[in-house]
């Protein structure tokens, strides 16, 4: 899987002495036939809020297959939650009826709890995308590993009001063998994708459309943005493409766990 861009990210210029993280110590594609018709458009929550005794794990492998069955598509939005594009996306999948899974940075989430929320009221579910979106961050100790993992869950479940996070998406798949099994052993399925659409260069909402069009055959999960920049052009590209898919027969869905 292509890294976004190098080193720490645009998210650590938001990381200072405020924030005030723990660091924790810890011990350590195919398209699939399963068919789970996704959640309707009543609002429920995306995971039930269990106390850390209750966590299940699940699979350290990287996910790529829909829920949905052969047909299904996933739609994944990264780097959130922001005040200013998040909410234009929640109200265009809204409007068609579409569930997502959004890959929330920490310190974004908590930043804007009110939009988490907003998130898991709408029947998304929530996905860790580490505390700084750190792009090299396999490149590090397992002990920063495990901080920007256990940090970013403990933030977005926080932030949801008891809900946490049921997948983990390494910034730019930065994954390692310890980050995906310290993840699966908190119950976040490593998730990865099929399509980059790579709205984060803001190619033009046509050249979007494109890369979807071109490039759904290699698989269902689809990787776009609603923070970093304007994302003008991917509100108006899934503007374009969740009615298009519909119509195309594809049904969306969850990434499986």
């Amino acid at each position: 899987m292509a890294r976004h861009s190098g080193g720490r990210g645009w998210y650590g210029k938001l990381i200072g002495a405020a924030l005030g993280v723990t660091m924790l110590a810890t011990g350590a594609s195919v398209w699939t036939t399963h068919a789970v018709t996704p959640g309707g458009s009543s609002a429920k929550p995306s995971a039930p809020a269990t106390p850390g005794g209750d966590i299940k794990p699940v699979a350290a492998t990287i996910a790529h297959a829909s829920e949905a069955g052969e047909r299904g598509v996933n739609i994944t939005i990264d780097d959130g939650p922001d005040p200013v594009w998040t909410p234009q996306m929640l109200d265009l999948l809204r409007e068609y009826e579409v569930k997502a899974t959004f890959c929330m940075v920490g310190t974004q989430a908590q930043a804007h709890p009110d939009l988490v929320k907003k998130v898991v009221a709408d029947g998304h579910r929530l996905c860790d995308h580490s505390v700084s979106h750190n792009t090299a961050m396999d490149k590090d100790s397992q002990t920063y590993q495990s901080q920007q993992i256990l940090d970013a869950e403990r933030m977005i479940t926080k932030a949801s009001g008891g809900v946490r996070p049921m997948y983990y998406r390494a910034p730019g798949g930065a994954f390692t063998p310890y980050s995906r099994q310290l993840a699966a052993s908190r119950g976040m399925r490593p998730l990865g994708w099929n399509v980059d659409t790579k709205d984060f260069e803001r190619p033009g909402t046509a050249a979007i459309v494109a890369t979807v069009e071109r490039e759904l055959p290699n698989g269902p999960t689809l990787l776009f943005h609603d923070a970093g920049g304007d994302r003008t052009q991917t509100v108006e590209a899934l503007r374009q493409l969740l009615p298009q898919l519909k119509e195309q027969g594809y049904s969306f869905g969850f990434p499986v766990r």
